[in-house]
Order: structure tokens, then C-alpha cells, then sequence
């Protein structure tokens, strides 16, 4: 038998013993308050039935993927795909990556070189945190959404200066002040790189983000949309100018050495983003649970933000966790986010709305909180 070292063995009983250990959860049946499948492209059957009714004979490597795309894994199919995506969110040029993680430490871990600096805000996704790590750049957060602090950080830098923002944030489900940060970028000669992994989809006239529903697309330097969340899909795309593509098929390690999408992604990525434009009714049952939720919420004195991400502070791990347990023994599935991964004292329940939720599902799980 092989042997496991004692070292990771005492690292997990003191996960188990400060109540930090995870552990993978099957299906279960539970009314959906915690995934990312905001327009119910994956589990509500639109998807499926779209892919269902298209002929899959003229994409190549449909059931597998032969290499690397840099070796024997690339096709006219993706290549057109990715012209589709661009265009469909007002960009230049975009390169597919095999999922949003890859995609950000593809494009953080090689954008910047020794003498550069790369700025976050200090919610940012742990991905780009990663992908910063990962680079030769000097790095720091700027204090969440706070343009000014970002100003100060700005001055305070060398070199290339990249500035990273999510335009909603996954654990508060605000949103960045876009408008204000690109200007002061603009100011200070920083380029801005915007996440736009929860807005995608959702926000703006056919879900393009907020990037372009609020007409910015010249002033971001690059955008990261991925596919794992409204699209129902997995991968994800950077978006910038037809260099920046170059630079990361020369060097993003995480586009290079990895093995190419299979067609039948490539497909469902495809027929996710011909349902956008006719997603009306999903987008907008969305809205109306946002809504909705956003009442109660000031109702019962409960911050809120105008997002399909909701949270509602619970301080303390155990806390938390004996919430969420409460709330799922009642049938609801509600997540429990525990420090280290937020502040101490900023633990939460995590609630995602979809368009498939009603408003009588949004009011018991308010009766249940309270």
C-alpha cells in the first residue's frame, strides 16, 4: 500500500478540529439556492434541448480532444467560436481556456513581468490572487471598491501597471464602480482587466456584462468571461485586442500545456451563447426574484445588493454552519462561506437567485432565516 505522509494526515484532523474540512456533496434534491446556473441553461432541459435538436457530424474531435491546441487540438470550429464570443461582447479578438481558473492564471501569471505591478481589489476572486502569485510582478490589494485607495496604489507603483476588478463580486454580489476605476486608470496609465464571471449572461441587453452595457469595452485593456455559470456550459474566454491573444498563446502555461477543449464543449458553448439573445424571460424572472428578495430583505432590515448573489452575515464559523444545516434540513440548499476564505466575524450564508426560483420559494427561506 502506498504510504501517505503523517504531515497531511495531522494537516487534515487540524482542518477537522478548527471545523475547516471539506468535503465533496452529491445531488440532492433540495430547492436551488447555491449554484451558479443563474438562467437554468443546465438543469431546467434549455440547453439540452438545443444541443439536442443540432447535427454534430462537421465538428471534429467531438467525443475527445487529440492534444494541446498549440499541437494537434486546434480547429476552424473553435477558432470560429471564439470570433463568435468576441463579437457577441464587442471585443477585438478572445482566446478560449479550459475553465476560469485557467483563464486567470493563464492571463495574471505571464501579462506582468519583474518590474511590473499588479493591483487587486482585495475580494477579487482567489484565482487571480493565484495567477498573480504566480507572476514576477509585485502585488497588492487596494481596500474593495474604493477608488481613491486604488488612486493611491496607482501613484505608488512600477512599471507596467495592471488592475484587476470583478465587475459583480461571487461573495457579496455588489458591484465594481466601473465608470470611476476606468477613469482613474485612464488618468494614471493602468490597464484595466475586468472578471466578468457573474455578470455574464445576465447583465445587459442579451447578458453581454457590464463591460459593454455600460459601452466601456475601449477603455479595458482585457475581460475574463467564463462559461461554468449563467451559460451552464465550462470553459471560459479572455477578451482584448488580436496582440493580447498572440502574447497569451505564446505564453499563458495553463493555455499551452493543456489539452484542448472537446467539440461537444465547444458545441455546448456554442448553443449557450444562441439562447442568449432569446434568454428575455429567464433574465427577467431574474430580475423580478432579485427584486423580490431585495424587498423582504429591507423589510426585515437585511442588507441587500442588486444581484443574483445575496448574503446574509452570520458571524462565526459554527454559527454559520449551524444555520445553513437548519435551512437544509428544511429542504432549502444554502451554503455556509466560512473564514479563512472571508474576514473573521464576515461569515455568511451564501444565497444565489435564479430564474427558475418563485417568490414563494424566496419568502420560506426568508421565514427560515428569521
Amino acid at each position: 500500500m502506498p504510504y501517505t505522509p503523517l504531515y497531511l494526515v495531522n494537516k487534515l484532523e487540524k482542518r477537522k478540529e478548527a471545523g475547516l474540512y471539506r468535503s465533496l456533496s452529491r445531488e440532492n434534491g433540495l430547492i436551488d439556492f447555491v449554484s451558479n446556473d443563474y438562467l437554468g441553461f443546465a438543469t431546467t432541459g434549455k440547453l439540452q434541448a438545443w444541443l439536442d435538436k443540432h447535427d454534430i457530424s462537421h465538428i471534429p474531435h467531438f467525443t475527445g480532444s487529440t492534444g494541446s491546441r498549440l499541437l494537434s487540438g486546434n480547429t476552424e470550429y473553435a477558432e470560429a467560436l471564439e470570433n463568435k464570443i468576441a463579437n457577441f461582447h464587442g471585443a477585438e479578438a478572445g482566446l478560449i481556456f479550459n475553465s476560469g481558473y485557467d483563464a486567470n492564471i493563464g492571463l495574471f501569471s505571464s501579462i506582468a513581468g519583474k518590474d511590473d505591478t499588479i493591483i487587486y481589489d482585495e475580494l477579487i476572486h482567489a484565482s487571480i490572487k493565484d495567477g498573480a502569485r504566480l507572476s514576477l510582478a509585485k502585488h497588492f490589494s487596494f481596500r474593495h471598491n474604493d477608488a481613491e485607495h486604488l488612486r493611491k496604489k496607482i501613484k505608488a507603483a512600477t512599471g507596467n501597471i495592471f488592475v484587476a476588478v470583478e465587475s459583480v463580486y461571487s461573495m457579496d454580489g455588489d458591484f465594481a464602480p466601473l465608470e470611476e476605476i476606468v477613469e482613474i486608470c485612464e488618468e494614471e496609465g493602468a490597464y484595466l482587466i475586468v472578471d466578468e464571471a457573474h455578470a455574464t449572461g445576465i447583465f445587459g441587453k442579451n447578458g453581454e456584462g457590464i463591460v459593454s452595457d455600460q459601452k466601456l469595452q475601449r477603455s479595458v485593456f482585457a475581460r475574463i468571461h467564463t462559461f461554468g455559470k449563467a451559460l451552464g456550459c465550462h470553459g471560459a474566454i479572455v477578451l482584448g485586442s488580436k496582440e493580447l491573444r498572440d502574447y497569451l498563446i505564446n505564453f499563458a502555461r495553463s493555455f499551452i500545456y493543456t489539452t484542448a477543449l472537446p467539440g461537444h464543449s465547444l458545441l455546448a458553448i456554442y448553443g449557450a451563447y444562441e439562447l442568449l439573445p432569446e434568454a428575455k424571460k429567464e433574465r427577467n424572472n431574474l430580475v423580478n426574484n432579485i427584486n423580490y428578495y431585495t424587498q423582504i430583505a429591507t423589510e426585515k432590515g437585511i442588507q441587500s445588493f442588486p444581484s443574483q448573489i445575496q448574503t446574509i452575515i452570520i458571524p462565526g464559523n459554527d454559527n454559520v454552519r449551524k444555520a445553513a444545516q437548519n435551512i437544509r434540513e428544511k429542504g432549502f440548499d444554502v451554503r455556509p462561506v466560512l473564514s479563512p476564505t472571508v474576514p473573521n466575524g464576515k461569515e455568511r450564508l451564501r444565497i444565489c437567485l435564479h430564474s427558475f426560483n418563485t417568490e414563494e420559494e424566496i419568502r420560506k427561506l426568508f421565514l427560515l432565516i428569521s
